[in-house]
């Protein structure tokens, strides 16, 4: 899906908006540091909000929002695996992983008592 979009004159005013409501946020975090942390969230989420209200004015804004909506449509066709077979999959994973620890073990216990035979 293709997304063809023309950049308007004012997108790069906008981005300058912005990054300015951006160190805005960064800036005012700071400053008001002794301030309630949840005052300070607060403001950043609002800061943000309008921020990313202004970036989605723009070209590339517009061709996120289209990517974000194509992809939610693309995530309800995917076939889930139902409970029984998570279950299965994950008892197959388990004992393949005790499986191979086991001969892991089994093999450094052996390498272990040819070493030791070497060095005696």
């Amino acid at each position: 899906m293709s997304v063809e979009t023309a950049t308007s004159k004012f997108d790069t005013a906008k981005w300058l908006v912005v990054f300015a409501l951006v160190a805005v946020a960064v800036v005012g975090n700071s400053y008001y540091a002794e301030e309630s942390l949840l005052y300070r969230v607060l403001g950043i989420l609002v800061i943000a909000g309008i921020a990313g209200t202004v970036a989605l004015q723009t070209a590339k804004g517009v061709a996120f929002w289209e990517l974000v909506k194509g992809s939610r449509t693309e995530i309800r066709k995917v076939v889930w695996p139902t409970r029984q077979e998570s279950v299965q999959t994950t008892l197959i994973v388990v004992a393949f992983v005790i499986l191979v620890a086991l001969l892991l073990w089994g093999l450094d216990s052996f390498f272990g008592w040819l070493v030791s035979l070497a060095i005696v």
